[in-house]
C-alpha cells in the first residue's frame, strides 16, 4: 500500500482512505445469509435467520389464501377475511382456556407490548406479519395474541359491515382513477375466467356474507396451506418455540382432502380494450401472462427487462419514447412472477393524441429487442447495476423478512440469495435471447388504453 501511495498526487491519509475503500468495493457487500429450516409438529414449514443486531422479531405467516382463490362473483373475499382476522377472537376451548378478545382489547393489548401486526392479501397469498421486542415476556404476549387471531377468529358481524363498507367506498374511489381502471382491465384481458382476472367490486363485496368468510378460513387458513418466516434477535431454539406457538392452534384438512387445483392460464392470443376516461393523458398497459416463480428463465428475464425497461433512464424504451421523442415522461416494464404465470407488463402515460404514435414506438422497440438482444456493453451494465444494488433489497430485517417468506412460500432453494449475484453474472446476450423468446411473443401482446379519444 505504501508502495501504491508513494505515485498518487495526494496525501498519504487521503491516499490510505482511498485505498481501503477500494479494497472493500471489491469485497462481497453482504455476509452470507444462512436460512436454516423446519416442519412444526402441526406440519407448517418454518424458515429462519437469526441475526442479533437489533433486540427485535420480525414473523410473517403466509397461507395460500390470496384472491387466486376468490370463487367467482365474490372477489374481495380473500381481502377481507385477512382484514377481519384481526377484529376479534373466540375463546380458546380446554386445555388453553383463554377468554375472547374484542378488536379494542387485541389493539391495546399490541400496544402494551409495544407490537405492530400489518396485513397484505397478493394474488398468491395472504400475509399477517408481526414486529415485535425480542424479550421472552413481551414477545411471547405479542406471539400468542397473533396466534389466536390466525386460528380463532370471531369475524364479528358489526365490523365485518364497517370494514366491508370501508372497501367499498375505496373501490368506488379507484374506479374514478385512470390507473386503477387500466390495471383491472390489463387483468381481465389477460386471464380472462382465471381468478387472477379477479378485481372486487362494490357488487361483489355486497354479496359476502359473514358464514363466506367463516368457510374461507376454514377452508383456506389451515396448516397445510401457511408458512412461517421468522428473522431477527432469537436463537433456533427459540425460534423453534416461537413456530410451535403460532402453528399449533391451526386446524388441518380434512383426511384425504387436498386445496383446490386453480384452472390453469390460457395461452395469450392477443387482444385489447379502450376505456373512454376523461383524463388528460391515456394511461397504456401491454402485454402478456408469461412468468411462474422458480422458472429457470428468471434471472435471464431480470437482466434482460433491465436493458428493456427496468432499468430507468438507462432502459431502451426510456430512450426510445421519452428521450428521443418525448411521447412519455415515464415508461417502464416489468415481470412479475407469481404461483402461475404472472404478467410482463409495459406501462406508459402519453397525451391523448399522441397515444397511437407511442404504441408503435413501444412496439417496434419491443421487436427490435426480441430479433436482436441486447449488446455486450448493455449486458454488462446491467448485471454490473443489479448485482451492486442487490445488497439494498436486504439491508434490513424487514426487507429480509420479505425476501425469506418469499423463498419460503415459494419453495425456492435456501441459498437462493447467496447465489442470486452469481446467477445475474452468469447471464449471457444468448441467455437472454432465449429466455425472451419462450416467454414472449408481440404478436399474443393484449394492450389496455384508458384515455380520451376526443
Amino acid at each position: 500500500m505504501k508502495l501504491f501511495c508513494r505515485y498518487m498526487p495526494v496525501s498519504w491519509g487521503a491516499c490510505l482512505m482511498g485505498a481501503m475503500m477500494l479494497l472493500l468495493a471489491q469485497s462481497p457487500l453482504y455476509a452470507a445469509v444462512t436460512i436454516e429450516s423446519w416442519q412444526t409438529k402441526n406440519g407448517v414449514n418454518v424458515f429462519f435467520v437469526e441475526t442479533h443486531a437489533i433486540p427485535v422479531l420480525d414473523i410473517s405467516v403466509d397461507f395460500d389464501a390470496g384472491s387466486r382463490r376468490d370463487p367467482k362473483g365474490r372477489a374481495g373475499l380473500a381481502s377481507l377475511t385477512n382484514l377481519m382476522l384481526a377484529r376479534g377472537v373466540a375463546a380458546s376451548k380446554v386445555p388453553l382456556k383463554e377468554p375472547a378478545m374484542t378488536e379494542a382489547q387485541i389493539s391495546d393489548a399490541m400496544a402494551d407490548v409495544g407490537a405492530e401486526r400489518l396485513s397484505t392479501t397478493g394474488m398468491d397469498r395472504a400475509t399477517v406479519t408481526l414486529r415485535t421486542l425480542s424479550s421472552l415476556a413481551e414477545s411471547d404476549r405479542a406471539i400468542r395474541m397473533l396466534a389466536r387471531q390466525l386460528a380463532q377468529p370471531s369475524f364479528p358481524a358489526d365490523l365485518l359491515q364497517r370494514d366491508r363498507a370501508r372497501a367499498i367506498s375505496g373501490i368506488r374511489e379507484a374506479l374514478t382513477q385512470p390507473n386503477a381502471i387500466a390495471s383491472r382491465a390489463f387483468m381481465e384481458v389477460l386471464y380472462g375466467t382465471h381468478p387472477y382476472a379477479f378485481s372486487p367490486t362494490p357488487e361483489s363485496l355486497s354479496d359476502i356474507t359473514r358464514g363466506d368468510i367463516d368457510a374461507f378460513h376454514r377452508r383456506y387458513y389451515v396448516a397445510e396451506m401457511a408458512t412461517i418466516a421468522i428473522v431477527g434477535d432469537a436463537t433456533r431454539l427459540r425460534a423453534e418455540a416461537i413456530a410451535e406457538e403460532l402453528s399449533k392452534r391451526l386446524n388441518r384438512l380434512p383426511a384425504g382432502q387436498k386445496p383446490a387445483v386453480l384452472p390453469q392460464i390460457a395461452v395469450s392470443v392477443g387482444g385489447g380494450r379502450v376505456i373512454e376516461h376523461p383524463a388528460t393523458q391515456s394511461h397504456i398497459l401491454i402485454g402478456m401472462p408469461a412468468l411462474k416463480r422458480g422458472d429457470p428463465d428468471f434471472f435471464a428475464l431480470t437482466v434482460g427487462n433491465y436493458i428493456l425497461g427496468g432499468g430507468g433512464f438507462v432502459s431502451r424504451l426510456m430512450q426510445e419514447v421519452r428521450e428521443k421523442r418525448g411521447l412519455s415522461y415515464s415508461i417502464y416494464s416489468q415481470f412479475e412472477s407469481r404461483m402461475q404465470e404472472g404478467p410482463f407488463m409495459i406501462s406508459l402515460q402519453t397525451q391523448n393524441a399522441q397515444k397511437e404514435d407511442a404504441v408503435r414506438v413501444v412496439m417496434e422497440t419491443f421487436r427490435q429487442f426480441m430479433q436482436h438482444g441486447p449488446a455486450e456493453d448493455e449486458l454488462t451494465a446491467a448485471k454490473a447495476n443489479l448485482v451492486e444494488g442487490f445488497p439494498l433489497h436486504m439491508d434490513n430485517n424487514v426487507k429480509m423478512l420479505a425476501l425469506v417468506s418469499m423463498i419460503g412460500y415459494y419453495g425456492l432453494p435456501l441459498d437462493y440469495l447467496n447465489n442470486w449475484p452469481d446467477h445475474v453474472r452468469s447471464v449471457t446476450v444468448d441467455h437472454v435471447r432465449g429466455a425472451f423468446a419462450r416467454k414472449l411473443s408481440a404478436d399474443s401482446f393484449s394492450t389496455v388504453v384508458v384515455g380520451d379519444s376526443q
